[in-house]
């Protein structure tokens, strides 16, 4: 039987039409903003290697929150730049840390808005590096178990400050059942742990490592952070997140492993998140700039591409204008 040349065509004839059928509905409901702190006042520090991103100071952040909020968006997650910073990273877990104070500034003049925080170390280690770090043989190792131990008191001092989400983002073994049991043990059993279950030793975290101020100042992440090349090994890792509870999983970065997000989406029924990360954002931005991307266009595109993919949830530093454009 032949069929008639535009019997699939007759579906997209129109924008009207187009939109009736679509299959795949991006929504500012689907993204997180993330928001960098630092110390001080009326402070707006352009990031240069991120157009359109700043280090705010935390009455900047809430200004920026409440913007964010307008704007329909639900959710931010924070990132700390402290005043000073030591070799097991105390400032992550500073009940006065700037993190803690800009969660409670938030949660005071934008209660709607829920409050992600990242539980990491690298932000606030005078090396950069994810943990405690330790000699091994002629070189360094981070200590996984003393590590865990920091991460879990981050991770309450945090929720202690009013966070409704922490994140495990330094990828040690064990760390989701680290912060659970403590979080659970300290009377925060309401707290929801997103869990970064898949995060790739990736080129693509260049501009966050200028916007963190948190690049190694010796080696690499590697030896913690997943290869690139392995896709049954990150499921091995959502495994244990999940078995570990994990209430949100997470895939990062987003944009060179949407095969698995897909696969993590098809066998995982919790709740599935994905980071837009630097490196991809600055991409877009530049070539925008150079006027051979539409930026608006691209964008889009890319984070359908997410939602397609099986992504519930988009961090993404696109998050103010895509809520803009989908008005």
């Amino acid at each position: 039987m032949e069929f008639p040349e535009t019997r699939l065509r007759r579906l997209r004839r129109s924008e009207a039409m187009r939109r009736l059928v679509r299959e795949t509905k991006l929504s500012v409901d689907d993204l997180v903003a993330p928001l960098f702190v630092r110390p001080g006042s009326k402070v707006r520090k352009k990031i240069p290697s991120m157009p359109g991103q700043y280090q705010f100071s935390i009455d900047e952040a809430a200004k920026e929150a409440a913007k964010l909020f307008d704007a329909g968006i639900l959710a931010v997650i924070l990132f700390g730049i402290p005043p000073k910073k030591d070799s097991r990273g105390s400032g992550a877990y500073a009940a006065d840390g700037i993190v803690q104070k800009a969660v409670k500034r938030i949660r005071k003049e934008v209660p709607e808005l829920l409050v992600i925080t990242d539980v990491c170390l690298c932000e606030y280690t005078s090396h950069g590096h994810c943990g405690v770090v330790k000699k091994h043989g002629s070189g360094f190792e981070v200590d996984n178990d003393a590590t865990l131990k920091l991460l879990a008191k981050t991770a309450v001092s945090q929720a202690r400050a009013g966070a409704h989400v922490v994140a495990p983002s330094a990828m040690m073994d064990g760390q989701v059942a680290a912060v659970r049991e403590v979080l659970d043990d300290a009377g925060f059993e309401n707290v929801a742990i997103m869990a970064y279950a898949a995060k790739f030793a990736s080129a693509f975290y260049g501009p966050f490592r200028d916007a963190a101020e948190s690049p190694p100042q010796f080696g690499t992440r590697d030896a913690y952070q997943m290869d690139p090349a392995n896709l049954r090994e990150a499921i091995r890792e959502v495994e244990m997140d999940e078995a570990e509870g994990a209430d949100i999983l997470m895939v990062k970065p987003a944009l060179a492993y949407m095969d698995l997000i897909r696969l993590v989406r098809d066998e995982f029924d919790l709740p599935l998140a994905c980071y837009n990360v630097s490196g991809e954002y600055a991409m877009v931005k530049a070539a925008a700039k150079q006027g051979w991307l539409d930026e608006r266009r691209t964008v889009l595109e890319i984070l359908t591409g997410f939602k397609r993919a099986g992504a519930d949830i988009i961090i993404t530093y696109h998050a103010e204008d895509v809520a803009a454009w989908l008005k």
